[in-house]
């Protein structure tokens, strides 16, 4: 029970540090690389950044380590949803890994740019688009595929397991399909769609509070223990 209590701390935790980590690393890079002079203004923030990728590294590790930590308390309830949910997170992580690396070789591509005297712009420029369509691909990948298909697995997991209460997983997933939604309409640019992303965001702050605070739901995961406490009382 204590491994549980310590796997759901942890797992939260994780949680917690990849938004974190996520939502800052997108604060720092997004008005560097949506300027139409990406290529002079990165190489002139170049700490910045460097430290803007950092952060979405942590997130990918973070959430590699969410589908890896929590494995074996879904495996109880599914085994193929545990390893599809640890899949797709594992995925995920790895898709913002290559968001990353397009990132770091598009500030060294910047940096030259500024060092030659006479640059062929059209080089530059080409070669850094096609990085930046890279980088954002694989981050369209990781997290309107990736994560939305994780998200949809773990709450339906939880839901039907009574992990956890049952209107937490349930605003979960209905915040995962809300998502799914944001991307299928993001190409007509509906005015005010990212609200769209607010449930599942506010769901995942709750959800690691709670798994810190309450854990796993000990009678789901140890049947036997729980009785064996109710008969002791």
């Amino acid at each position: 029970m204590n491994s549980n209590k310590k796997i759901a701390r942890i797992v939260g935790l994780l949680f917690i540090t990849a938004t974190v980590a996520y939502s800052i690393g997108v604060i720092l890079l997004d008005p560097i690389l949506s300027s139409s002079d990406y290529l002079t203004i990165a190489s002139e923030n170049e700490k910045q950044m460097i430290m803007g990728s950092f952060l979405v590294l942590i997130d990918a590790v973070a959430v590699a380590g969410i589908g890896i930590m929590i494995y074996p308390i879904l495996k109880k309830q599914n085994e193929a949803l545990a390893l599809g949910y640890a899949g797709s997170r594992i995925a995920e992580g790895v898709l913002f890994v290559a968001n990353v690396i397009a990132i770091l070789i598009l500030l060294a591509l910047s940096q030259e740019f500024v060092k030659a005297e006479a640059p062929d712009t059209s080089y530059y420029q080409t070669f850094g688009t096609i990085l930046l369509e890279a980088g954002d691909l694989a981050f369209l990948f990781g997290f309107a595929v990736a994560f939305t298909i994780s998200a949809l697995i773990l709450n339906y997991l939880l839901y039907k397991s009574k992990l956890v209460p049952r209107w937490l997983s349930g605003w979960g997933f209905v915040g995962a399909l809300l998502l799914w939604v944001y991307y299928l309409l993001e190409p007509f640019s509906i005015n005010l769609l990212y609200i769209l992303f607010v449930p599942i965001a506010l769901q995942e702050m709750v959800f690691a509070v709670w798994l810190i605070v309450k854990g796993f739901n000990p009678s789901v995961i140890d049947p036997a223990s729980a009785s064996t406490d109710t008969n002791e009382i």
